[in-house]
């Protein structure tokens, strides 16, 4: 079998939580004055709280200092947090589960890849807080993707080697960050759109195909 492992990205791959990311830079953009909308809210996918504030300040009119800034990175995780309370076991995708679960019956280890520092809480608020082999998010690396630090300590969790590991990916800062650690990339959702990745995925389930031997069409790029 050439892939020992499956490492997945959390939100856009296993959940949806786009929409309570949105509200919540919605409310922190009203309040220093910035534009905001869903175009510039994509820009944010994959990427660190502070990064994403600081793309969002360059519709500011007016400069923030730190204190300021760390004031609203706080908010908005206050926010986010809020609003995730509304997730439960119900928001997982019933093929989302059973896919993972055919991938464990065939001797498969699963990790999360994810930049976010609430990953945890997620996967608790999903029934899933125990599921994966491993997990790597924002509270253990120090650069986000497109740096490949994420995925390369949830394969070193997993003690499998990073060619053996098949990243899931949904933006293409996660997938150059799977390319850089020598993985191979499922694309799924806007993540297709970059044509970066070995393979593209139409649906979750697809996933399944690959693992069969690669079964699943390369994407574009051609490998």
């Amino acid at each position: 079998m050439k892939y020992k492992a499956v490492i997945f990205d959390l939100d856009g791959v296993i959940c949806h939580t786009d929409r309570y990311h949105y509200q919540a830079w919605k409310q922190i953009a009203d309040k220093i004055g910035a534009h905001f909308d869903e175009t510039i809210n994509n820009r944010l996918r994959g990427i660190s709280r502070a990064e994403s504030l600081e793309i969002i300040l360059e519709y500011c009119p007016r400069r923030l200092g730190q204190k300021e800034k760390d004031h609203y990175l706080q908010k908005k995780n206050e926010l986010y947090l809020s609003l995730l309370q509304n997730m439960s076991p119900a928001d997982l995708d019933p093929e989302v589960k059973d896919t993972m679960e055919r991938i464990r019956d065939r001797g498969i280890l699963m990790a999360i890849g994810s930049s976010s520092k609430n990953a945890a809480y997620i996967l608790k608020r999903l029934g899933l807080e125990n599921y994966f082999d491993a997990v790597a998010d924002g509270t253990h690396i120090t650069r986000s993707k497109p740096d490949p630090e994420v995925f390369l300590k949830a394969s070193a969790g997993l003690g499998i080697d990073p060619p053996q590991c098949l990243v899931v990916e949904d933006a293409e800062s996660g997938i150059r960050a799977a390319l850089a650690a020598n993985m191979d990339c499922a694309a799924i959702g806007d993540g297709t759109r970059c044509n970066l990745a070995r393979y593209h995925l139409q649906r979750f389930a697809d996933l399944l195909l690959i693992l069969n031997e690669g079964a699943c069409p390369p994407s574009p790029r051609g490998h």
